[in-house]
């Protein structure tokens, strides 16, 4: 018998490349933020998240990111990327499930023009 790791699910790596970047989330108990990475040229091309003074003041919560949160960070990184002409992306949930505030800033992104 080998040892063999404890619910350790294969999942496949998300790569962005020049044409589809990848759109990264990183979720905690606090804070949502989020990169559009091109791997190929490691080159952060746009990012926005909570920690972004404009979007803390915003919304005055202590608790941390509420849903409503996660969809303004999603509508902004959607504007930030179509001024930068990048309209495709590829999503990376980071290991998330798709559901909650993830989902909501998927559903915000999408509604503001990025595809993926």
């Amino acid at each position: 018998m080998g040892i063999t790791p404890m619910n350790h699910e294969e999942h496949e790596e998300v790569e962005g490349t020049p044409e589809r970047p990848r759109l990264s989330v990183f979720r905690s108990n606090k804070h949502l933020s989020v990169q559009v990475i091109d791997d190929t040229n490691m080159h952060t091309l746009a990012s926005a998240s909570t920690l972004q003074k404009t979007i803390f003041e915003e919304f005055n919560y202590t608790s941390g990111p509420t849903i409503e949160v996660a969809k303004r960070v999603g509508e902004i990184i959607a504007k930030s990327c179509i001024e930068k002409g990048i309209k495709k992306v590829a999503f990376d949930r980071g290991g998330y499930p798709y559901h909650g505030r993830v989902q909501a800033l998927a559903d915000a992104a999408r509604e503001h023009g990025l595809e993926f």
